[in-house]
């Protein structure tokens, strides 16, 4: 089912919960969160989506959408879970286009080196994520 017609999940969560890969039959509901930053909750309201959805881990980040995943605005957040006033956006814009900041302080006009700048600059993961990134 592609990620845009998966309906919400709002049950609550806690961060050790969250997964490490995409969940391919619903989308965890950023307001579900239990620990979530005001960051997050406020994430896509000014482009007309007030609820985002988990995406995956990346290396410790936890990575969220407001906005569909193509053909319209939508913005990224990737928060560090360890630091909640950590996090780092990412603006995708309706021709793909797009423009972010990343961990390493460099500025990126591809999702895809974003996400490598991510990757490249792991979160600052807690004993409980540790254990739970193990498994």
């Amino acid at each position: 089912m592609p990620a845009d017609d998966r309906p919400f999940d709002r049950t609550p969560v806690h961060t050790a919960d969250l997964p490490e890969t995409p969940t391919r039959d619903r989308n965890i509901a950023g307001s579900a969160w239990l620990e979530a930053p005001e960051a997050l909750l406020t994430l896509g309201r000014d482009l007309g989506h007030p609820e985002s959805a988990f995406k995956r881990r990346i290396h410790g980040w936890l990575l969220w959408r407001a906005g569909p995943a193509r053909g319209a605005a939508a913005r990224y957040l990737a928060v560090d879970p360890a630091q909640g006033d950590r996090s780092f956006t990412f603006e995708l814009n309706p021709d793909g286009s797009g423009t972010g900041t990343g961990p390493s302080g460099e500025r990126h006009h591809r999702f895809r080196t974003w996400k490598e700048d991510l990757r490249d600059h792991p979160a600052a993961v807690g004993a409980d994520e540790r254990r739970q990134t193990r498994r």
